[in-house]
């Protein structure tokens, strides 16, 4: 995986605004490659500090295990202390919270 490749990943998640979220499989769209959600996670674990990696979830709302540092309850208050809104099952609320990253670019 090149380096170009990670940097279109990284681009995508700083667009994501605070108090929302994106999936893997939405960053990997706007990044150029709808495939590339596995790869998404892979960039994410290795990311510069100016990337807010915590606010990509998984496509049913789900915590990373491997986010770094500190696993899913750093993770889970990161996304509080933005005001990420939370279902009674732990996922992320999808419904409320979710980022259009795609509409953003169609609007913008």
């Amino acid at each position: 995986m090149s380096g170009a490749a990670f940097g279109r990943v990284y681009d995508a998640v700083r667009q994501i605004p605070v108090g929302k979220v994106s999936t893997y499989g939405g960053i990997a769209r706007l990044a150029g490659n709808p495939r590339w959600a596995r790869v998404v996670g892979y960039a994410l674990h290795s990311a510069p500090e100016d990337v807010p990696c915590h606010r990509v979830v998984n496509r049913e709302g789900g915590l990373s295990d491997a986010f770094q540092p500190g696993g899913k309850e750093t993770h889970r208050l990161l996304l509080l202390a933005e005001g990420v809104l939370f279902c009674a099952d732990g996922s992320v609320d999808l419904a409320q919270c979710l980022w259009d990253g795609e509409a953003q670019r169609k609007d913008g």
